[in-house]
């Protein structure tokens, strides 16, 4: 089974122009399939720099000069990129969201559809778990992270079937967890378990967080006229890169100088997100949702 197939691959390596002597970072390692996109690209004297915290995903690295993988949450960056003497580099890629191997691998926990441990850490060896969230959580933690991550109608209720649940007989599986929602699901019952599992991985991996930190470090390592191109997956993770692409801060404050003129370290080169195409939501229907934006350091 493919581990992952890449989303929007032409699409976002072509925009990241890459050039054959350039230095490039792939946030997102995952199955490596934007990895060797560029790669392909790549001359003799060419640099790729990769990050992926999934222990899974470290068998894929391919083994070639130039390539470097980093066994690391991306959160990280700016600190790898300086030990590796790689700082400034020509463009950061970046394709957020789970991976189709997490999916589709049970034991993981990041999928309703299979039952399994309460797991859906993205690393292994990270500490809390969806069970730790769950069981350990009080009630207002856990609406908060139901509400704000996931979006869901009736949070304080979930939570509080959720603690009631728990006492005496810890939560253990996804299917226990499915259970529990089915009363709250309504018609659109698969999408509702989608937005709370949704809102415990992001809890688990401190996903928002980390997307945070990096748009932060990012300005700093690209060189003038490099790239930034970001593939997300839903509106909470979109919305952070709209704001730091069209502001340079993560306020979505556009600062201006003394005479009027906006200071942004960023030029939008697509206006509106990119999004798949019929024939590859066809082919990978997790692609359905996928909002790509680009923008070129000034």
């Amino acid at each position: 089974m493919e581990y992952h197939r890449p989303v929007l691959l032409a699409e976002s390596v072509e925009w990241l122009n890459v050039k054959p002597n350039g230095c490039y970072v792939d946030l997102t390692f995952g199955g490596g399939g934007h990895s060797r996109k560029i790669l392909e690209m790549l001359g003799q004297n060419g640099r790729l720099i990769a990050f992926d915290r999934d222990e899974d995903a470290w068998a894929a690295a391919p083994d070639k000069p130039g390539f470097t993988l980093v066994p690391v949450n991306y959160r990280h960056m700016e600190r790898f990129l300086e030990y590796l003497n790689a700082v400034p580099v020509d463009g950061v890629l970046a394709d957020l969201g789970v991976s189709s191997h997490q999916l589709d691998e049970g034991e993981r926990g990041f999928s309703f559809r299979v039952d399994a441990p309460l797991d859906m850490r993205m690393g292994r060896r990270s500490g809390k778990s969806a069970a730790t969230v769950l069981n350990e959580y009080s009630a207002e933690e856990l609406a908060r992270v139901l509400g704000a991550y996931g979006e869901v109608r009736r949070p304080m209720a979930i939570a509080h079937a959720i603690v009631k649940k728990r006492t005496g007989h810890a939560l253990a599986t996804t299917g226990q967890l499915t259970d529990l929602l089915k009363p709250f699901s309504g018609k659109a019952e698969w999408k509702f378990y989608a937005q709370v599992f949704q809102a415990i991985r992001i809890e688990v991996n401190d996903e928002l967080r980390a997307v945070e930190e990096v748009l932060e470090q990012i300005a700093r390592v690209i060189k003038p006229g490099g790239r930034l191109v970001v593939i997300s997956y839903h509106s909470l993770e979109d919305r952070l890169v709209k704001r730091f692409m069209r502001t340079g801060n993560l306020r979505g404050e556009l600062e201006k100088d003394a005479y009027g003129v906006p200071q942004t370290p960023w030029k939008l080169l697509v206006k509106k997100p990119i999004e798949p195409g019929k024939k590859e939501i066809e082919e990978n229907s997790r692609a359905r949702s996928a909002r790509m934006r680009v923008a070129e350091k000034i």
